[in-house]
């Protein structure tokens, strides 16, 4: 239920130091990669502002993304960081069910009009009326869009929410569709993945508390924080891809040498999340890691653009778009073309050398 306690008064309630909660103050800055000289600012709206109330719906999903939420290890246990947030609707981690739970939304949505988050995980069914998702004998549609009317924000969890996923694949029998494509007037924040990173989640929770307003946004309605770079620019196994060493099979020797798993799939060349630097599981590891091609989830249409263990046709590669097998052909190339330049250059040096005997 509603409650005006600070991000403070929580750690103090549960027994943190002082000591704990800056150090989760300034691991948060570090993770929105916000300036050192910021760090005051997130540590007094974390002792001072009532926590955020937030709705959380679900829609067409599988509740990864609440499963990825509840482990963020950052650095408390994952009922702390729920209870933080002031997670005041969940009808999946909520202990009240059906009616009564609906008269507790109704009621934060009064309380806190203008104020609350509207945290949506899944995507919206619209075909038929939207009879393919329903809640409390309403569909989803309608619960959405009388939820987002009086949301500060809308923040869309995953890659349903965000850019519709595997409901939203083709042929779509259900018409299942991201949240923008039925919330036209609030801000969204879109969080993809499949799921998205606990960390990450948290930090866009944190960062519209801090400063009450969304972070950057890329051009698809992504924190730049945390997909402004590629995968392919911050994995390990980079090296091994500039130096063409690829694995052609999962039970190679290149496999266990950790190779490049581009030609096995892999799409961190086109992904752009944070999976290579924050990783998994308090920084366990990430699906590369663990000898798995990234699948590129946290890119719209990713699900239509399989077969999930077939290289990506072309990639950029020194300005051009060109493939694995051609990246000696580029180099090898570039070096004749300096070469016959040269020659060229020299023929008609020479040949003007002799003109000016005659």
């Amino acid at each position: 239920m509603p409650t005006t306690q600070t991000f403070a008064e929580v750690f103090e309630s549960r027994g943190i130091s002082r000591r704990d909660f800056l150090r989760f103050c300034s691991l948060t800055s570090v993770s929105l990669g916000l300036a050192p000289s910021l760090l005051p600012k997130v540590v007094h709206a974390m002792e001072t502002k009532p926590r955020l109330p937030v709705i959380w719906l679900h829609g067409l999903e599988c509740t990864c993304c609440t499963e990825s939420f509840i482990r963020s290890s950052h650095p408390m246990t994952a009922d702390l960081v729920l209870n933080m947030i002031s997670l005041d609707y969940d009808d999946t981690l909520n202990a009240a069910a059906g009616h009564q739970l609906e008269e507790i939304r109704k009621k934060i949505m009064k309380d806190y009009h203008g104020k609350y988050i509207l945290a949506v995980e899944g995507n919206i069914p619209t075909k038929d009326d939207g009879v393919y998702c329903m809640i409390g004998g309403d569909s989803f549609l309608n619960v959405v869009k009388e939820t987002a009317a009086g949301a500060a924000a809308v923040i869309a969890w995953g890659a349903c929410a965000s850019f519709g996923c595997v409901q939203n694949a083709k042929p779509n029998p259900t018409g299942a569709v991201p949240i923008s494509d039925v919330i036209k007037d609030k801000p969204i924040v879109k969080v993809p993945g499949c799921p998205p990173i606990a960390e990450v989640m948290t930090g866009v929770i944190t960062h519209f508390h801090t400063f009450g307003k969304l972070p950057d946004l890329d051009s698809l309605g992504r924190p730049k924080a945390f997909y402004g770079t590629r995968i392919h620019d911050k994995c390990y196994r980079r090296a091994f891809y500039d130096a063409g060493m690829f694995v052609h099979g999962f039970d190679e020797e290149s496999t266990r040498k950790g190779w490049c798993l581009y030609k096995m799939g892999c799409k961190g060349p086109t992904t752009y999340n944070s999976c290579s630097k924050i990783q998994w599981n308090a920084g366990t590891s990430f699906p590369i890691g663990s000898g798995h091609p990234c699948i590129g989830c946290s890119e719209p249409g990713f699900w239509d653009k399989g077969p999930f263990y077939t290289r990506l046709a072309e990639v950029s590669f020194l300005g051009t778009d060109t493939t694995a097998d051609k990246i000696g052909v580029v180099a090898v190339g570039a070096a004749a073309a300096g070469a016959a330049a040269h020659a060229a250059v020299t023929a008609v040096k020479k040949q003007k050398a002799g003109n000016d005997d005659k």
